[in-house]
């Protein structure tokens, strides 16, 4: 990689022409969808936003074109959403909360699998002192997804297990309603131990329908390969003791380095640990 590429800086995300929140969601909210994960060095990345910039627009928050996300996940006491990952069950779920860290937003949000393997994600909109945690209201939400989606879990049986910190770039094709994001800077944490994604590479996600999009046609011809690779999993494969051996961690251990948890990062109220 050239070493003066970083990211965001390195991604070339000012050669892009810009589209608003609105703009996006009207075109590409995308909560029922294929996700297409890939894992690419900076540079591939950056000749990827090259290559879409005719088409593509990036989310411009008032000049601002990326946004820092903190996600704590949620789990049984078991690892109930880890393991239906890893043994790739077909009623996988996730729930966590998200902070966007410079807009002071955060959603409890609930992903699961549908019949054809699409992904289907549902929000609800909390204050951001409620980041790490799930308030009486958020327990019923979650409730109400699970059961609707045939998960036999309950908010109850649910304690915050992982943290998730990365700086997002979102693109979205206005015309065709896909999108592609683009997060770097990824870490994981639990307890007081932190998995680091090398600083070299780039997780790229692509959400649209069942076929293609250019983003995924563009990224086959470098050379990459979609991969079914979470981040809470990573996390929790990479840091809990015990947990057996997978394919997940074979695939962290070549990008990600484990060591000490770094110092907090400052936000406007007290940082939950997750223990």
């Amino acid at each position: 990689m050239n070493p003066g590429l970083s990211f965001p800086t390195g991604l070339g995300l000012e050669q892009l022409r810009g589209a608003t929140l609105a703009e996006v969601d009207a075109a590409a909210a995308l909560q029922h969808r294929i996700d297409r994960k890939y894992l690419v060095p900076l540079g591939h990345a950056r000749r990827l936003l090259a290559r879409l910039a005719d088409s593509h627009h990036v989310l411009d928050l008032g000049g601002r074109r990326t946004t820092s996300y903190l996600s704590t996940y949620f789990d049984t006491p078991e690892l109930g959403a880890w393991r239906a990952h890893i043994q790739k069950r077909r009623r996988r779920w996730k729930v966590r909360t998200r902070l966007y860290a410079e807009d002071g937003l955060c959603r409890v949000e609930v992903k699961t699998k549908d019949g054809r393997g699409a992904t289907v994600k549902h929000a609800l909109t909390v204050p951001a002192t409620a980041y790490g945690s799930l308030t009486d209201h958020a327990a019923r939400f979650v409730d109400r997804v699970l059961d609707r989606a045939g998960v036999p879990v309950t908010a109850g049986e649910l304690t915050a297990a992982a943290e998730v910190r990365y700086v997002r770039a979102a693109l979205a094709d206005l015309g065709h309603g896909s999108r592609v994001t683009l997060d770097g800077a990824l870490t994981c944490h639990r307890d007081d131990r932190t998995a680091a994604l090398d600083p070299e590479h780039v997780l790229v996600e692509t959400k649209g329908g069942t076929r293609p999009a250019p983003a995924d046609r563009l990224l086959l011809g470098m050379g990459a390969r979609p991969l079914s690779l979470s981040k809470y999993v990573v996390g929790q494969s990479l840091l809990t003791p015990g947990l057996p051996d997978n394919d997940v961690r074979h695939l962290a251990r070549t990008h990600f380095t484990t060591g000490p948890d770094a110092a907090p990062l400052p936000l406007p109220f007290e940082r939950i640990r997750v223990a």
